[in-house]
């Protein structure tokens, strides 16, 4: 019985999970023109304690809420905020951040940006990374709860759902504009654990 126990154990150690090493991951930290803007910092933070690379791509709105040399400082990598940005003649910035993401995410996701990703708009360059990467895509939705539940943000959501675009939130609460109901930013650190959990999946789809 031991010896069958043993044998058992030892198939089973051979069975083995090839992941790609923390630091190699490459993980694209898109951020919108939401006030939860500034919850990008604490996210980009968490996403480095991890054992990641990030790299912010931001909109022109974003930068209204939250200063891309913070960000910058943070993530410990250039940030990107429009195509003019990109230093390489040769090779498009935002196609290698696109090719080099083992995830999109994008914290705080506006209704703005949802619609772009689901007609497959790229005018900037976050827009274009989403429609060029084969990565996973991870959107953290925040808005007023009444552009969240209008019909028009429901199909997007749909449709890029139907696509393998995975959605985190938004959780109900005191919204910016006054009112209270859903809307808010998911929690920072359950973002976080929901973009490790799909870097972890990935890792064992390539194994």
């Amino acid at each position: 019985m031991e010896k069958e126990l043993r044998g058992k154990r030892d198939k089973t150690s051979s069975r083995k999970v090839v992941r790609i090493a923390a630091g190699k991951k490459s993980v694209v930290l898109g951020v919108t023109g939401s006030i939860a803007a500034y919850k990008s910092a604490e996210l980009t933070s968490v996403l480095v304690k991890q054992g990641h690379n990030v790299f912010v791509v931001m909109t022109q709105d974003a930068a209204e809420f939250i200063s891309p040399l913070t960000l910058q400082t943070l993530s410990k990598n250039p940030v990107t905020t429009n195509f003019y940005d990109e230093k390489e003649s040769w090779r498009p910035g935002h196609i290698d951040l696109a090719d080099r993401a083992h995830l999109l995410l994008i914290a705080p996701a506006t209704a703005h940006i949802i619609a772009e990703l689901a007609h497959g708009l790229a005018g900037h360059p976050l827009a274009a990374i989403a429609l060029a990467t084969r990565a996973p895509i991870l959107l953290a939705p925040a808005m007023n709860g009444k552009m969240w539940q209008h019909p028009a943000t429901v199909e997007n959501v749909e449709k890029l759902q139907t696509r393998g675009v995975e959605f985190i939130g938004p959780e109900e609460g005191m919204l910016a504009c006054g009112y209270e109901g859903i809307g808010r930013l998911w929690k920072v650190n359950d973002i976080a654990f929901r973009a490790e959990f799909l870097l972890a999946r990935q890792d064992n789809l390539i194994a």
